[in-house]
């Protein structure tokens, strides 16, 4: 009989359904948007089951240390730079076409 390894209570294996959830919702919602904020919301959502899965591994493999947990920390601070950069070109290309569609950035030329 297969044993399930618990945070608590709760099983490893449904933090690591709701990392996968989260990732393909992420994959998903990038692939059928148009909408740049759409998109950048479903990168966040990718960038969030990756940090998930830091932490959960990192409590299964080595529940005494913390390297999970700072990776991430650094990664949720490295996001937040992406999405400040990426929300600022978003209102550039918004107020040079007036439009946050993928289709407005085709438009810009050399």
């Amino acid at each position: 009989m297969i044993e399930t390894i618990t945070q608590g209570n709760i099983p490893v294996e449904f933090f690591l359904a709701v990392s996968t959830l989260l990732f393909f919702i992420g994959v998903f919602g990038f692939v059928t948007r148009r909408n740049l904020i759409a998109m950048l919301i479903s990168v966040e959502l990718v960038l969030n089951a990756v940090d998930l899965n830091f932490a959960v591994f990192n409590r299964l493999l080595f529940p005494g240390q913390m390297e999970g947990f700072f990776f991430s920390l650094f990664s949720i601070a490295v996001s937040a730079a992406e999405t400040a950069v990426a929300i600022a070109i978003i209102i550039n290309v918004y107020r040079r076409f007036h439009s946050d569609q993928v289709n407005s950035i085709e438009n810009m030329k050399l």
